[in-house]
């Protein structure tokens, strides 16, 4: 058994240089001690990827709003009226998907803010497969309080899941690129939503406004250019004593070689990588076309990093990944989520014999 605090995921014990898909980086991950897992033999060690850092998001203040949601003002009325209190059970997490598990740092915060009596176990780790049909981790104590739980501990893993699921396929097919996702998350759930990517090997993009500058279509339409709006943005930063990337959208040739000029004729610029905006072209077959991406980002040279955006899809990210773009990034890791489907059960040979009926373990 074991527990993970929001003070030991915000302290990490030890820092590993990870590799996805050959996209090097370095990895915090934070490393607690678990007890020798009789049923399985084995001995799985709590290590979680931490999650993306915020000034502001308060982690605890969004589970303790799920489970506000949940109660409402009467609580469990259902579980008040058939499970007695002090009632103990063992539940297992079973895997009706295929897929990697995400979410178990943030389910066991979970089940210690509804009982911190409750003792989790798992099997597999944040980032782990986990195939149809597994028994992946198991909860013991109150009924009333697993129970009670069960909906917003599994509402996060399965989202979270499903998010680190799609981000290892992309990861891996980018190769030798390296998969973002962007600020397309659902609404509250943002680090969350970026954690996930985490665990399933992408990088993050920008955490939001505040943390990195990112010059729109917008914010160059009413700069009046690409140059103007770089020039703001240097003295933006210099007169406020920031340090932070900047990034810059460019959808033409010509903007192209606008930034490269300006960077060429400021040394002092803070732009650090521009974003090469629907430069994958769909054909009519169902293919696309790279050529004007591969231009681009020949045409940069390396003098600054690149980002591929636009028509990014788990079938055309590998062709993407080809063309020597530093970066690729994907809305659709995490507004368009299929969650991965997972399961606690107290009866789990029931709960097997049902899933094989509907094939869904």
């Amino acid at each position: 058994m074991f527990g993970i605090s929001l003070s030991q995921l915000a302290s990490p014990t030890s820092l590993l240089t990870a590799s996805s898909s050959g996209c090097s980086r370095s990895r915090v991950v934070v490393k607690m001690a678990a007890t020798t897992t009789a049923t399985h033999g084995k001995s799985v060690g709590s290590v979680v990827v931490k999650p993306p850092g915020h000034p502001t998001y308060d982690l605890k203040g969004v589970i303790k709003l799920a489970l506000s949601e949940d109660a409402g003002d009467k609580g469990d009325v259902t579980c008040l009226a058939t499970i007695p209190t002090e009632m103990e059970v063992e539940a297992y997490f079973l895997a009706k998907d295929d897929g990697i598990v995400a979410g178990i740092a943030l389910g066991e915060m979970i089940f210690n803010e509804v009982d911190p009596t409750l003792k989790v176990e798992w099997f597999k780790r944040d980032g782990d497969n986990v195939s149809k049909g597994l028994k992946f981790g198991k909860v013991h104590g109150r009924a009333h309080s697993i129970v009670v739980a069960e909906r917003v501990v599994l509402n996060f893993m399965q989202r979270m899941s499903g998010i680190a699921t799609l981000t290892k396929a992309m990861a891996d097919a980018a190769h030798p690129a390296c998969i973002l996702e962007t600020r397309k998350t659902a609404p509250a759930l943002r680090l969350v939503d970026k954690w996930a990517v985490l665990i399933g090997g992408g990088k993050n993009h920008r955490m939001g406004l505040f943390d990195m500058v990112m010059i729109k279509d917008n914010h160059i339409s009413v700069a009046g250019g690409v140059s103007n709006a770089l020039k703001s943005v240097d003295l933006y930063l210099e007169k406020n004593n920031l340090q932070m990337g900047v990034e810059v959208e460019t959808r033409t040739f010509e903007e192209v070689h606008e930034v490269l000029h300006y960077a060429s004729q400021n040394e002092k610029t803070f732009l650090s990588r521009i974003m090469l905006d629907n430069m994958v072209v769909p054909q009519p077959d169902g293919d696309i076309d790279v050529s004007m991406l591969k231009e681009a980002v020949e045409l940069i040279n390396g003098r600054l990093e690149t980002e591929a955006s636009g028509n990014v899809t788990l079938e055309t990210v590998h062709k993407i990944g080809q063309t020597g773009v530093t970066y690729i990034s994907s809305g659709a890791l995490t507004h368009s989520v299929k969650a991965l489907d997972i399961s606690l059960k107290i009866d789990t040979e029931l709960a097997l014999q049902v899933g094989r009926r509907t094939k869904r373990a």
